[in-house]
């Protein structure tokens, strides 16, 4: 971690043929973004230039080979690739998904070595990214390679926050992977990240249940009672305020959620699901537990109006102003925390 001002936000272009580089350069268009950060687009300057043309967008950049030629204040095209490269709107094409790779490869790179502060993934497409190189589910599996920590889905707002146990997990497989171990280190991780980005002195956390009814006394599963329960009970007598576990069903329509600093999910849709619908096109996609700050809009490349000029770069611009913060708190958590006044011992 270094300066609180003058972040520079690394963005990884995503799938080329999707809405990622639309949504990019609307959110940049925007010249007073300019003012709170300095973006650097991972892609190349043809294909920008493309897209701004194709766009009819007002936007000026600056095209840079290395990564030492960032100008502060400008929006930067770091050339990841030199290519001409074909764009196909709303077409899911393997090409694509290699130059996908390579904005995302390169702007990790910078990430690690500290040439960029922050991460800002546009969406890609999970099936033509695969490849004999790159075979992961998506960039929080990618990044927890890549990067040091513990990673964990945080989907977050300005007033709700809903981490995952398990994130693309088969449902059919959802409960042979919760155990006592994962349930401890994704609270730990939700805990921590509460109280490092987000500020909480004492965090209070609601867990939801892996069956319907958390079930019903064995009824419907017994992972709830075996699994879940002593678990949290367990976490509980520790001394965090865990919580649950709850059936899902009702928890988000009886507005329960918002006693709560964070939920826990069991799975992926139990959570993503009352998650967008209370919060699509202001929702965040944050890689909580890692040593660097990424984070994504909550939704996908969205084929079907890619090229019209129509996307709502509403939850890109969400997903940059949250990177910002949650670097300037983790800054400053680092800075509390790294010389702690020390008590004077008592002479006897």
């Amino acid at each position: 971690m270094k300066k609180e001002e003058n972040i520079i936000v690394g963005i990884s272009i995503g799938d080329l043929n999707g809405i990622g580089p639309e949504v990019v350069l609307k959110t940049f268009q925007d010249a007073r973004m300019l003012e709170f950060c300095t973006p650097v687009i991972f892609a190349s300057a043809k294909t920008v230039s493309f897209y701004k043309n194709h766009l009819n967008l007002d936007v000026n950049f600056n095209g840079i080979n290395q990564l030492n030629q960032i100008v502060s204040g400008k929006i930067n095209v770091f050339n990841a690739w030199n290519e001409n490269v074909k764009i196909e709107f709303g077409v899911e094409n393997p090409k694509k998904g290699e130059f996908a790779i390579k904005s995302l490869e390169a702007a990790t790179k910078a990430l690690k070595n500290d040439n960029i502060d922050v991460l800002v993934t546009a969406p890609i497409n999970k099936h033509n990214i695969q490849s004999k190189d790159f075979n992961f589910p998506g960039h929080t599996d990618y990044l927890a390679k890549e990067l040091q920590g513990d990673s964990l889905m945080f989907m977050v707002t300005e007033t709700l926050r809903v981490g995952l146990l398990t994130d693309h997990v088969p449902v059919k497989d959802v409960s042979k992977h919760i155990s006592k171990k994962l349930i401890v280190n994704k609270i730990n991780t939700v805990y921590n990240s509460l109280q490092k980005d987000f500020k909480i002195g004492k965090p209070k956390i609601a867990v939801l249940g892996i069956n319907p009814h958390t079930g019903d006394n064995g009824v419907i599963g017994k992972e709830d009672d075996n699994v879940m329960r002593p678990t949290l009970k367990q976490i509980k007598d520790s001394g965090k305020l865990v919580f649950g576990p709850y059936a899902a069903d009702s928890f988000f329509g009886s507005d329960n959620y918002q006693k709560f600093d964070a939920i826990i999910a069991s799975y992926h849709d139990q959570g993503l699901i009352p998650f967008k619908t209370l919060s699509f096109g202001k929702g965040v996609n944050f890689t909580a537990g890692l040593n660097k700050i990424r984070t994504s809009p909550d939704h996908g490349t969205a084929y079907e109006i890619a090229g019209k000029g129509i996307a709502d770069e509403s939850s890109f611009k969400e997903a940059v102003f949250m990177a910002l913060k949650l670097f300037k708190n983790r800054l400053e958590y680092d800075e509390l925390h790294k010389n702690p006044l020390k008590v004077p011992q008592k002479k006897i």
